[in-house]
């Protein structure tokens, strides 16, 4: 197809889209098709507009000036995103890409919002529209380049991930059908009084508007703090349990700072019994190993279990049980038994509650104990509750 060609051609190394390099390339070329493509519409459009007298496609034009607008924000947010981390932004400029979409969605609303205006003005002091047959192939030709261009923009959106370049395609074709309801309106004008020619251009500027509050509400979220996608966490979570000596992973904490750029956290468990400095080389080679292989910069914290003694394994495996039972999303972890005066025993845990649990901790505790208190001599239990970042 004609937009593979011109990636191969004008994006150096296009296969490999992991690269910082690359995806620059790929956001920055996007932003100069969109500027010329759309630049070469609003063109045309006005003058068919000046000419026939038809607000719709007069609106259509602007609408596509605002889009050649917007692929200037999305070159300059591609350039900036891709800064290296400074003093200022220590987790670097990723976001910028959000905050490009953010201005290219507000910009759409904008236009939009005029573009209704305008429409319902034209509905209350109809104006005659003259459309000649080259301006209705003009208008017609806009409408092959606009579904061009948001095939471009998809394939590009999806080798790289870009949620900008993804807005602009649905841009793109929200753009198309506006046109084909424009192309339709001011045809179908000839050979009537009523208002088509403001109708349609308040349908078009409805569809802006809602492609405008879409996009803006996509955008935002990762500005926000909205939650990995499970996909990345699971494939984060099988990884740490194939590196060596992490025995369990739990309360994974991940922070977007731009498109394939995570800073996460996340509490491993390993042997008590091993020796300290040993535990913090296997979990300083567990970050680098994920670090190789995802686009994640993790920091481990260390938290030790019981593997050797044999009844501490044996009450675990019973609270574990009971935990279960109770709720399967509930984790159990830190388990210590702690022997004191009087042969007292004591089982110390920590139990990992998600937050989208509504929990009652002295309900949790009296279930539990009752539970594990059917075996001989149970300990008394101590349980400190703790609610999980993650969410299930």
């Amino acid at each position: 197809m004609i937009q593979q060609l011109l990636i191969r051609f004008f994006v150096r190394d296009c296969e490999h889209t992991e690269s910082a390099a690359v995806r620059l390339n790929y956001g920055i070329f996007s932003g100069y098709v969109g500027l010329a493509v759309n630049l070469l519409l609003a063109a045309l459009k006005f003058a068919v507009g000046m000419l026939s007298g038809s607000v719709a496609v007069a609106a259509d034009a602007v609408n596509n000036l605002s889009d050649a607008g917007n692929s200037i924000i999305t070159v300059f947010g591609f350039k900036l995103a891709a800064k290296p981390a400074d003093r200022e932004h220590p987790f670097g400029h990723g976001r910028v890409e959000y905050v490009a979409g953010v201005v290219v969605a507000v910009i759409i609303v904008a236009m939009g919002l005029n573009f209704l205006q305008e429409s319902i003005l034209r509905i209350i002091r109809p104006h005659a529209v003259r459309m000649s047959p080259v301006m209705t192939a003009i208008v017609a030709g806009s409408i092959l380049l606009k579904a061009w261009l948001f095939f471009f923009y998809r394939e590009v959106g999806a080798r790289i991930d870009s949620r900008t370049i993804q807005a602009m395609a649905f841009d793109s074709l929200s753009d198309l059908a506006g046109t084909c309801v424009v192309l339709t309106a001011v045809v179908a004008d000839q050979f009537t009084a009523f208002p088509v020619d403001g109708c349609a251009g308040v349908l078009a500027a409805l569809l802006v508007l809602y492609g405008g509050v879409k996009i803006l509400r996509e955008t935002i979220n990762p500005l926000l703090g909205e939650p990995p996608g499970p996909e990345l966490v699971e494939e984060l979570r099988s990884r740490l349990m194939r590196c060596e000596g992490i025995r369990g992973v739990h309360d994974i904490i991940m922070h977007n700072y731009g498109p394939n750029r995570y800073f996460a956290t996340a509490h491993a468990e390993v042997n008590l019994d091993a020796d300290i400095l040993a535990v913090h080389d296997m979990l300083e080679r567990a970050e680098v190993e994920i670090g190789k292989h995802m686009p994640v910069h993790l920091l481990l914290h260390c938290d030790p279990c019981h593997t050797s003694d044999p009844e501490v394994r044996s009450w675990q495996g019973r609270v574990e049980n009971a935990v279960a039972e109770l709720n399967p999303l509930f984790k159990v972890y830190d388990v210590r038994l702690r022997r004191e005066a009087e042969g007292k025993k004591f089982l110390d845990f920590h139990l990992l509650v998600p937050r989208s649990c509504s929990v009652d901790q002295a309900d949790i505790e009296r279930k539990i104990t009752a539970a594990v208190s059917q075996s001989p001599s149970p300990p008394r239990l101590r349980i400190t509750l703790i609610q999980s970042a993650e969410w299930e």
